[in-house]
């Protein structure tokens, strides 16, 4: 199975991959997101340590149940070879309605077939109000037209 753009990756492609993993979390379906994972992917999520897509199926599950409403921009910081480097920015509200912005940035690396074997994932929540938040659209993909996170000051 490939996963086209495949590494070695240029500015377009990197940014071209950051948008179709930013596309498929939006989606919140996590056994389509597993899909862009090697079989036997690493991660380290926060200080959560996951192998393999069976784990990422079950992170996502957990995930979603917990951060409602989540919405999610990826913008890409740098890249090389075949490895690129993310920074992202997410809203979200817990089951009694307090908002979060989570911040982060994520290290990729990827196989010759575009499917990522690992990512490092670090990530910090800020609660906000619900009128501090900046992402409206509907659940789902983000609008093309929508700021991403230089446009938004994040």
């Amino acid at each position: 199975m490939s996963r086209p753009p495949l590494p070695p990756f240029t500015a377009e492609t990197a940014a071209q991959k950051a948008r179709l993993a930013e596309d498929a979390w939006n989606s919140r379906d996590p056994e389509r997101v597993s899909l862009a994972y090697t079989e036997d992917s690493v991660w380290r999520n926060r200080a959560e340590f996951i192998v393999g897509r069976g784990e990422i199926v079950g992170f996502l599950r957990r995930k979603w149940a917990r951060e409602l409403d989540y919405r999610l921009i990826k913008e890409v910081w740098i890249w090389n070879g075949n490895r690129i480097a993310v920074r992202f920015a997410y809203e979200w509200h817990d089951d009694s309605g307090h908002w979060f912005r989570s911040y982060g940035n994520e290290n990729w690396e990827f196989d010759e077939a575009g499917l990522m074997r690992r990512r490092v994932a670090s990530i910090n929540d800020l609660p906000i109000a619900e009128s501090e938040r900046k992402y409206h659209w509907p659940l789902g993909r983000r609008p093309d037209d929508h700021p991403g996170l230089t446009e938004l000051g994040l």
